[in-house]
């Protein structure tokens, strides 16, 4: 599952940058784009599956399978635009995509997971309580739902000029989510660690 999410959160993370995208090309990019949104869907399976034992226990238990379920369900949005990307980056030898836009359905499905997750952990106030292995995740893996959420209102293409509100915005807030999802499915991937992280 940590495999998972970390090369997908990779995949987000180096596709958006306009280097990359020059370096390998519009399809290669849109590729990049497609394989991440797929990892993503992988991990979100498997982070149903983990969840499962314990979505009838009150707490914590029932906020990570329902923050799973939701979180999947915007992994599968995000493998619909990025597939629609990818036939538009094939079908089009001009198409120039240095923006990936996430999905405004994806985008507040990972938004809702993330606040059910956050609102399931340990806190005082607002603010994350300090304590065992990965007592930051939760208000991480929020930020990064953020910075998505952000990205796909700054990729909306205005019908009247045909361009996005930001391509900047977007982009960096893409890499930005990317880099906090990334940062969460890190310490999962220490054998040791992974059976303490929540």
């Amino acid at each position: 599952m940590a495999l998972a999410f970390a090369l997908g959160s990779l995949c987000f993370l180096v596709g958006p940058i306009p280097g990359y995208a020059g370096l390998v090309g519009a399809t290669a990019d849109a590729v990049t784009f497609f394989v991440g949104s797929v990892l993503f869907t992988t991990g979100g399976a498997l982070q149903i599956r983990a969840a499962a034992a314990d979505r009838h226990d009150p707490g914590p238990g029932r906020a990570a399978w329902w923050a799973a379920i939701i979180q999947s369900a915007g992994t599968v949005f995000f493998n619909i635009s990025t597939f629609r990307a990818l036939q538009t980056a094939l079908s089009s030898p001009g198409y120039d995509r240095l923006v990936w836009r996430p999905d405004l359905f994806g985008s507040i499905c990972f938004l809702v997971s993330g606040v059910v997750a956050y609102r399931a952990s340990a806190r005082h106030g607002w603010l994350p309580a300090h304590g065992p292995a990965g007592w930051w995740q939760p208000a991480v893996n929020l930020l990064g739902c953020v910075f998505f959420g952000v990205s796909a209102v700054a990729g909306f293409v205005l019908p009247a000029t045909g361009s996005m509100v930001s391509g900047t915005v977007a982009n960096l807030n893409t890499c930005a989510g990317a880099a906090c999802f990334l940062a969460c499915a890190l310490p999962g991937l220490r054998p040791r660690h992974a059976a303490a992280v929540p």
